[in-house]
């Protein structure tokens, strides 16, 4: 079934850090992105801001299941950093995100085996720094509710969601209000109980199609 996939995470916000390895600085920015255009895009606002940086390398993993990748090692020696950037993305199993670590050099040369360290490292610490966001086949579900209870039923999901794997969604309101959960298939069971449960009855959950959800870390 679709709900029992794992998905990679992503990130919810661009996250900076800075680090100088035996003085040259290292400076680091990773971006949640949509799709290659969009990694490209960054990737070329960074390199025209920092013209005069001597290597702006990057590595970036996109699509749902992080089938796509490529990296750069821009003029750094074959192999020392793009290619170790974008393993820590992979071992951190993120997708959608676009990395760049604009070096200048400080005068002192690294080796090969020192930058590996110096662009993984500048990698992993700036993700240290991020907000994870992570994803799964929710169902939607939709549940319709007087107006004057749906400050306790909002309530109630909230709760609810916090606790069993599930997200909130955008409410709506006409003659009755209508709220949004998404929650994983095998919660529906229990959900549909703990309504029950709350309203003596009167709530039942309407059932809606999966798809795959963005839920915050």
């Amino acid at each position: 079934m679709t709900s029992a996939r794992s998905y990679p995470a992503t990130i919810a916000a661009a996250v900076e850090h800075e680090a100088v390895i035996r003085k040259s600085r290292f400076l680091t920015r990773i971006e949640p992105v949509s799709s290659i255009e969009q990694a490209e895009a960054v990737i070329a606002g960074i390199r025209k801001r920092a013209w005069d940086a001597n290597h702006n390398c990057t590595a970036m993993v996109t699509g749902l299941l992080g089938d796509q990748a490529c990296s750069s090692d821009d003029g750094e020696p074959s192999g020392t950093a793009g290619i170790p950037m974008l393993e820590v993305l992979r071992r951190r199993e993120l997708t959608d995100v676009v990395a760049v670590v604009t070096r200048y050099f400080g005068g002192v040369k690294l080796g090969a085996g020192g930058l590996v360290r110096a662009y993984s490292s500048a990698v992993s610490e700036t993700l240290d720094l991020a907000a994870l966001v992570q994803r799964a086949a929710l169902r939607q579900v939709t549940l319709e509710v007087p107006h004057a209870e749906a400050g306790r039923y909002d309530n109630l999901l909230r709760d609810w969601a916090a606790h069993h794997g599930a997200t909130l969604g955008e409410p709506t309101y006409s003659a009755k209000a209508t709220l949004e959960l998404w929650a994983p298939a095998s919660e529906l069971p229990r959900l549909t109980a703990d309504l029950a449960a709350a309203s003596a009855g009167a709530i039942v959950p309407v059932v809606g199609a999966e798809r795959i959800v963005d839920v915050p870390a």
